[in-house]
């Protein structure tokens, strides 16, 4: 089971941490984890991935978001800066055994997304 947290609303260039809890065992794996965010009408768009350390950014955030995680706790966060109206979606955390790329077909467990707004 995932669960995000952390969204809500906030003006231009503001900051918001997004968190992903995992949680009930369920029997599948954190070994690679990852962000992606949606709009209503659009395809769920990749946004940073961690796995064993290393992590991965789409070129829309990099430099403004930072994804890390805490092994211990098997949270995974989201660290937005100056975050701009395009970065407004609902975000979703995903979990797999292992980082196969950007695709959300890579990823087999999902949580239930969390709402970020951002007003101009």
């Amino acid at each position: 089971h995932l669960a995000e947290s952390g969204g809500g609303l906030v003006q231009t260039g503001g900051s918001l941490n997004l968190s992903c809890t995992a949680s009930g065992g369920g029997g599948f794996s954190t070994a690679a984890m990852a962000w992606f965010r949606q709009v209503p009408g659009k395809e769920r768009e990749f946004v940073a991935a961690e796995t064993w350390g290393r992590t991965f950014y789409a070129d829309s955030v990099k430099g403004r978001f930072t994804v890390y995680k805490d092994t211990v706790k098997d949270k995974l966060y989201l660290q937005m800066n100056s975050l701009k109206p395009e970065d407004t979606a609902v975000y979703y955390c995903a979990a797999h055994e292992f980082y196969s790329g950007e695709s959300p077909n890579g990823f087999r467990d999902w949580g239930q997304g969390t709402q970020v707004t951002v007003s101009a």
